[in-house]
């Protein structure tokens, strides 16, 4: 006679059986496609890596000498990074970026100027050296004038935007001193007007663009929505019942059939179930 008692535990045990074997079933063929993905990603780095007929891969070049040092001095340089740093670090108000965007644009053009004059000018002409007696080389003249302003305040007036923010004119003077003098160097290796223009102008344009870039990530930062600041636990997550979930019994079981499942033989069980 048929004990139902044990067919109907055999019954609940092969149902478990199936469910483990069609668990392990679906983590196999994950585990197939996500290494299947990997090495079609390496496979891709690779192909980008290596080019057609195993020549050496060499970054592409403008037709003009002055694009090519600015990307050089782009790409090689703490110059976007120094700008990056010191315009996100504005974030009282937007007027302190514009003017801190603003007034570094100024900055590189007034110190390109000069060089560029003087390229021209030796070009041209021998300097000439005009002396000119003033009253203050008098050494009997006696000076009331109010004490002179230091160099940095001369230029912060000379080059000062009427109506824009101080302290972002002030941050940007001071960012643009750690940066002159790489971009001077690199202006200075340019001897050909066209390649010194192009160089001047496109340098302008990009660090405009790269202002916009940095303006945007700003602007992206997602914030914390208030509904997640003032949530709070529940009763009955604080003691950790869940009408809804597994009691102690159950987990229990869960446990003993996940330690029996690693003892059996799945693909010995697979064979013989289908």
């Amino acid at each position: 006679m048929i004990d139902r008692e044990k067919l109907a535990q055999e019954l609940i045990l092969r149902e478990h059986v199936r469910i483990a074997i069609g668990a392990v079933k679906k983590r196999r063929v994950a585990s197939l496609a996500e290494i299947k993905q990997s090495e079609h990603e390496l496979r891709e780095i690779i192909r980008s890596l290596i080019p057609e007929g195993n020549a050496v891969a060499t970054s592409a070049k403008h037709a003009n000498t002055g694009i090519n040092v600015l990307e050089d001095l782009l790409k090689n340089s703490n110059i976007l990074s120094v700008l990056q740093t010191g315009y996100k670090s504005l974030t009282t108000d937007k007027t302190q970026r514009d003017s801190y965007r603003n007034h570094i644009e100024v900055f590189i053009q007034k110190a390109l100027a000069p060089e560029e004059e003087r390229k021209n000018a030796g070009r041209m002409e021998e300097d000439l050296t005009i002396d000119i007696d003033r009253p203050e080389d008098d050494p009997d003249f006696i000076d009331v004038d109010p004490a002179e302003k230091s160099e940095e305040e001369i230029e912060l007036d000379d080059v000062s935007i009427p109506g824009s923010d101080l302290t972002g004119r002030n941050k940007a003077y001071r960012d643009f001193k750690n940066i002159e003098k790489v971009i001077l160097q690199a202006f200075d290796d340019l001897d050909n007007t066209i390649d010194s223009t192009l160089f001047e102008e496109y340098l302008i344009k990009n660090v405009a663009l790269y202002f916009d870039k940095f303006e945007a990530e700003l602007s992206s930062t997602v914030e914390e929505p208030e509904a997640a600041l003032d949530a709070t636990l529940d009763a009955d997550a604080e003691t950790g019942a869940d009408s809804g979930g597994l009691d102690a019994d159950d987990e229990i079981a869960n446990i003993e059939l996940q330690e029996l499942i690693q003892h059996l033989n799945l693909d010995d069980i697979i064979e013989n179930m289908l």
